[in-house]
Formats: C-alpha cells, sequence, structure tokens
C-alpha cells in the first residue's frame, strides 16, 4: 500500500495512491487518523480495513489539484540517520579531507548515528533553501528510509523487520563546510529545508525483501549515485538492533539508512549543489523524490 500525506482544498489529507488516483483514507475507513502519525499509530489494524474497502470498489480518487506534502510533515522525534554505511562511499568521504567521525577509520566498526531535526523536514516538489549554505558547499545524500511502525527497545536482529511499518526516501541534504567547521554532522544537516522526504510511504507488506531495491540519484538527469540496498555496511537488522540498544524505538521513528558513493563531495573537484539544480532520488517500488535548490 502507497500511503501518501497530501494537501487538497488547502487541507492536508492521509491518501492511498493507486493507478486511478490519490483515494483520500477517511472515506475508505469513516473516523480514520487524519494523520500519518495517527495512521501508524492504529497500524495494521487500520490498514486492514483500508484494503477490504479497496477491494471491494470503494475507491473513490479524489478530485482537483492535489500537492503531495512529506509522508511525516512533522516527525515527533529528531530524524536518526546512519552515516558511512556503504564501503565505497566511505572511502570516497573519508579522501575527500571533510571526515568528522569514526576517529579516522575508513570503515567504521559500528554503526554511526546522528539526527537532523523534524523542521528541516520539506515535501516532494519543495525547494531546498541553497541560500542557506553560505559556503556554497550545498550536498545531495539519497537514502532509503526505515518508518518504525512498532515500540521496541533492544530489538534483536532477527525481529527487527517486524518493527518496520514501510518504507520511504530521504534525501540527506548537508553543508558539508558547516559540518566541518563544526567538527559533527547535526548542524550541517539540519537547516531549514535540508530534509526532503518522499514521495510515499510504502508499507512493509509491498517490499518483503528490501534488498533488491536500487537507489539512483540524478543531478540535473545526470546520474550520481546508482547502488543496491544490498550492499549496505551495515544491513537493517543491525541498525535497528543498534539504534534500540538503549533507546525504545516508538511507531513513527524515522532511519535513513545512509547514502552510496556519488555525493558531490567526492569528485574532484567537488560537485556542490547550485541555484536551479535539481535532485532526483529513485528507489523503486517507491518513486523518485524531486526536489529543486533555491
Amino acid at each position: 500500500m502507497r500511503l501518501v500525506t497530501f494537501r487538497h482544498d488547502g487541507h492536508a489529507r492521509i491518501g492511498i495512491e493507486t493507478k486511478t488516483g490519490i483515494v483520500p483514507l477517511d472515506e475508505l475507513v469513516p473516523g480514520a487518523p487524519d494523520t500519518m502519525l495517527g495512521v501508524i499509530d492504529a497500524g495494521e489494524a487500520l490498514l486492514s480495513k483500508a484494503r477490504q474497502a479497496l477491494s471491494e470498489g470503494k475507491a473513490r480518487p479524489v478530485a482537483g489539484e492535489v500537492r503531495l506534502m512529506a509522508p511525516v510533515p512533522v516527525p515527533r522525534a529528531n530524524v536518526m540517520c546512519v552515516g558511512k554505511n556503504y564501503y565505497e562511499h566511505a572511502a570516497e568521504f573519508e579522501g575527500s579531507g571533510f571526515d568528522s567521525s569514526s576517529g579516522g577509520q575508513n570503515i567504521p566498526e559500528v554503526p554511526i548515528f546522528f539526527t537532523k531535526v523534524p523542521g528541516s523536514v520539506i515535501g516532494p516538489d519543495d525547494e531546498i533553501d541553497g541560500s542557506l549554505d553560505t559556503d556554497g558547499t550545498l550536498d545531495y545524500e539519497g537514502e532509503l528510509t526505515l518508518v518504525i511502525g512498532k515500540e521496541g527497545r533492544r530489538i534483536p536482529p532477527e525481529k527487527a523487520y517486524e518493527h518496520i511499518f514501510g518504507y520511504t526516501i530521504i534525501n540527506d541534504v548537508t553543508a558539508r563546510a558547516t559540518q566541518q567547521r563544526h567538527k559533527q554532522w547535526f548542524l550541517g544537516k539540519s537547516f531549514d529545508t535540508f530534509c526532503p522526504m518522499g514521495p510515499a510511504i510504502v508499507t512493509a507488506d509491498e517490499i518483503p525483501d528490501p534488498t533488491v531495491m536500487q537507489l539512483q540519484t540524478r543531478v540535473n538527469g545526470e546520474l550520481r549515485q546508482n547502488v543496491s540496498v544490498k550492499d549496505l555496511i551495515f544491513d537493517i537488522p543491525t541498525m535497528i538492533a543498534a539504534a534500540s540498544h538503549g533507546m525504545t524505538l516508538r511507531p513513527g521513528d524515522l532511519i535513513a539508512t545512509g547514502t552510496p558513493a556519488g555525493v558531490g563531495i567526492g569528485f574532484k573537484p567537488p560537485k556542490y549543489l547550485k541555484a536551479g539544480d535539481v535532485v532526483d532520488v529513485t528507489i523503486e517500488p517507491i518513486g523518485t523524490l524531486t526536489n529543486r535548490v533555491a
């Protein structure tokens, strides 16, 4: 099931994206939550009702202009991110001179976590405010993102997939000079508009094996990143086990799983983003997240 948050007639609503259009969830299931966090909280009981209504032919796509928003426009907590989680990206980042973690190690021994603030989130087709990076070192990082659906602490790897509600895409936009100047990753990745998300959340039942997915990032049509999710250094069960070791993961939590080689800083000279550039991050069957730099 493809779940979206969309704006229609001035109101934000939750919908199911079908081949014929977006069907408002509350028309399929009267009284359904009006936020994605509420849908995630309701879990499988709600999704089952929606599937049943769809199978009975109750789907009526919304008419008129619709604009997609970030699936979770305002997360409850910071977006968790895993750094240096593809082998070739770890190597290119190490050689860039901008590394500020892992003690100088090329390949980290354990997952490296950092976060982005909820206020950095924007949706598909929203603009990234490049003017906020006054150093001219704006960069992109396409990432598969996990949406947690079941609460848990000290989740064993073999139980990790039971805690995933679905999957979406995040572009971990980064101001590289700020990242280096402050010797950590939080500030340079948390500027307003620096967390594009979308276009949808695809529920976990539709993606039984996420490792077969391919991540591709294009800038102005040029393919920059192209990797299979199976090439992660730390796989999804390992990340969830590490994140939940001493901290409770809750429904609606988001974990961006890392970006592959091909980020702007990895080129010689670097290919940083500039005003007018368009970044497309594609992971099928989730779709393509598109944002322009203003």
